[in-house]
């Protein structure tokens, strides 16, 4: 199996894993004189194996990415840290450039053009457009990096347990 397929799997068995928490939280009690839904016992078997495969293929894909190199030599460990470093900028840069602009994200306190000459102006203590131009230089670098990274993953062959 190559690491790319492995990954996959993850996802599938972590979306399983919370999919049988959801039902077994859904059918933990029922009321009297009925029939529950699902036999929460049986689920809770189902998630106990599920996590358990789960647990030996993240193994696997450790021991893989530990071992495995990029094209240029690079290790896989340290690619994978340097991109989320770059996702992490990247949300750092424009969530700094879209506040500088007044286009605060959900959650943000935004701040709304003035309405009347005796309001406060709002400045912005950031260039805009340089912010901007770092955010995109940033994820121009984060999308080659994750296609390498991509190519890597389907290059690899999974590691056996050790």
């Amino acid at each position: 199996m190559r690491l790319a397929e492995a990954l996959m799997e993850r996802s599938d068995l972590q979306r399983g894993i919370e999919s049988l928490r959801s039902r077994i939280q859904a059918t933990a009690r029922y009321q009297e004189g009925e029939d529950p839904a699902e036999d929460a016992a049986a689920l809770l078997a189902e998630a106990g194996e599920t996590v358990d495969r789960l647990a030996v293929l993240v193994t696997r894909i450790n021991l893989t990415n530990t071992a495995a190199r990029l094209d240029d030599g690079t290790p896989l460990t340290s690619a994978l840290a340097r991109r989320d470093a770059r996702r992490t900028r990247h949300g750092i840069l424009t969530a700094a450039a879209d506040a500088a602009s007044g286009r605060a994200g959900a959650g943000s306190a935004g701040y709304a053009p003035r309405q009347m000459r005796s309001e406060l102006r709002q400045i912005s203590a950031l260039p805009i457009g340089e912010v901007r131009d770092r955010a995109d230089d940033t994820a121009r670098e984060l999308r080659e990096l994750d296609a390498r990274i991509q190519r890597a993953n389907w290059g690899v062959e999974l590691v056996e347990e050790a």
